[in-house]
């Protein structure tokens, strides 16, 4: 299994059916494909023969995303899953001082994990992520606006740092090094300021009017930071995707909503674009050694290429093995006591092939993904991401 459970399951409902087709599979049961999958769209991009021009012009994963939706509005959700994907109040609460502390502590207790389970539903085995009280912004402030680089054939060299809810609040280190990268690169960057979340969390639980009133609200402030001659940004696959792809599907005939879409970047897909035209910093201070890196499916599904193995393998004494699996996370999928399990399933083989690599280094693009592969490992060794490897690799301190 290299992408999510949906088609096992369906296979399952098939084979188990009178007729052994779709035909004999009971429609009540159509929610349990539903539920598996992922709406990462890979299996359209590499493994889907059915898709247009095909007759049949079958997209699985938004025909996945309309019956989402069309159950959310019919039924709702339950309250776990709500509460979970309301991550801007959710994640600026348990950020507060005092709280962050007890909900770290938390999570490594056994007999609160067990007692959260039987409450909650989050599996008692399940890696959280840390919640800190000192976010990204508070660490970073404004940005380090103070230069622009020149300008590439389709960069500005300057940025405008989407940090989401997850980069503020669970991966501020991750934030940060992303900023003093492109700042040792010479170029401007400032923090997006009062922006929301990027809804992916709600875009999958079905919740399309969520992810409607956070995509107006945030696209307002981008086309603003465009119009000032900025690029955008996001350390999050997820989040960068929801822009480039997803919001635009949603606004077909939005022009702000595709100009934005037109001028959202992945990190290393800037990066090495610059690099091409001779605009980036190439000068290294040590190599990194072997590195197992997990190109996260959200990235992948962007269709730009291998961009951070391309970027990681400019670095000398560097050696850079790609895994090109799904990791098993897909944001709630992981913690949920429902599901818990099938995601370490499908993690296996991405934990396995990290495993026979005997990294120096390893991570993913995705911080969820990385911190699962961390999990499976059960080593102590830690995921790092590919960012803070060029951070390393850079000598910044």
């Amino acid at each position: 299994m290299n992408l999510c459970d949906a088609f096992p399951t369906l296979f399952d409902l098939v084979d188990e059916s009178d007729t052994m087709e779709v035909d004999g599979v009971d429609k009540a049961d159509y929610g349990k494909v539903v539920d598996q999958c992922f709406l990462c769209d890979l299996c359209a991009e590499t493994k889907c023969p059915y898709l247009p021009p095909h007759e049949w012009a079958v997209d699985f994963p938004h025909l996945m995303l309309r019956a989402k939706a069309a159950e959310f509005r019919a039924n709702g959700r339950p309250l776990r899953d709500r509460l979970i994907t309301s991550t801007d109040p959710v994640f600026k609460t348990i950020s507060t001082p005092g709280i962050s502390q007890i909900a770290n502590t938390a999570a490594g207790v056994k007999g609160l994990r067990k007692l959260g389970e039987q409450i909650a539903g989050i599996h008692a085995d399940a890696p959280l992520p840390a919640f800190h009280s000192r976010t990204a912004r508070k660490r970073i402030g404004s940005g380090f606006d103070d230069q622009a680089a020149a300008p590439g054939d389709t960069t500005t060299g300057r940025v405008a740092l989407f940090v989401t809810c997850y980069g503020n609040h669970n991966e501020p280190e991750v934030v940060e090094d992303l900023v003093r990268v492109l700042h040792h690169n010479g170029i401007g960057v400032k923090l997006l300021e009062d922006t929301r979340c990027c809804a992916m969390p709600k875009f999958e639980l079905g919740d399309l009017d969520s992810v409607a009133a956070n995509a107006d609200h945030n696209l307002a402030r981008f086309k603003a930071a465009i119009d000032e001659g900025y690029d955008l940004m996001s350390i999050i696959p997820s989040c960068t995707l929801m822009y480039r792809q997803e919001i635009p599907l949603m606004y077909p005939d939005d022009e702000v909503a595709q100009a934005v879409a037109a001028r959202f970047f992945d990190p290393f897909e800037y990066l090495t674009t610059r690099h091409k035209e001779g605009l980036t910093n190439v000068e290294f201070a040590t190599g990194l050694g072997n590195v197992a890196y997990h190109a996260a499916c959200h990235q992948r599904v962007q269709a730009f290429g291998q961009r951070t193995k391309e970027f990681l393998s400019l670095i000398p004494e560097t050696n850079v093995s790609i895994i090109e699996r799904c990791s098993g996370h897909d944001g709630t999928y992981a913690v949920k006591a429902e599901t818990y399990d099938k995601a370490m399933k499908i993690a296996r083989p991405v934990i396995r092939q990290v495993r026979n690599a005997e990294p120096d280094h390893y991570g993913s693009d995705c911080p969820m993904a990385g911190r699962l592969i961390q999990h499976g490992l059960d080593d102590g060794s830690e995921s790092i991401h590919p960012i803070s490897m060029v951070k390393k690799a850079y000598g910044i301190a």
